[in-house]
């Protein structure tokens, strides 16, 4: 809180009463840890693109709450157009990614079309809004 507070030019009160109004305000919605998958051995990072069989009107929702179940899967985000769902995948090698995608993606209901992106590098991961 001193470094926010000294960065902000701040004294330390106003800066821990300043957070608390942009905390009630709903601006501030909580704090994260940014977690180094790597360090924890998890080497592998794979971004699935899902197109789902949309010709069952439950095929979101039931897709959503089979994709939450698996551990692996950390991060969900949905869109609108061709791909439907966006799967973060993590694994702490290919052979252990191979497992987890054949047992526990592929087994996912309405799944049409699958589309894996390895990633390589992280070039930029911003963790704050430039202001």
């Amino acid at each position: 809180m001193s470094k926010l507070a000294e960065a902000a030019g701040l004294p330390l009160a106003s800066c821990y009463k300043r957070l608390e109004r942009l905390q009630a305000q709903g601006v501030i919605k909580g704090s994260r840890a940014a977690i180094n998958w790597a360090a924890l051995g998890y080497a592998v990072e794979v971004s699935l693109r899902v197109t789902l069989d949309k010709t069952d009107p439950r095929a979101f929702d039931e897709f959503l709450a089979a994709a939450r179940k698996v551990p692996e899967v950390i991060a969900i985000q949905t869109f609108l157009g061709v791909v439907d769902v966006r799967l973060y995948v993590i694994a702490r090698s290919m052979p252990h990614y191979q497992e987890i995608y054949r047992s526990r993606i592929l087994t996912l209901p309405h799944i049409a079309d699958i589309e894996a992106l390895m990633q390589v590098a992280t070039i930029k991961e911003a963790q704050s809004l430039p202001l």
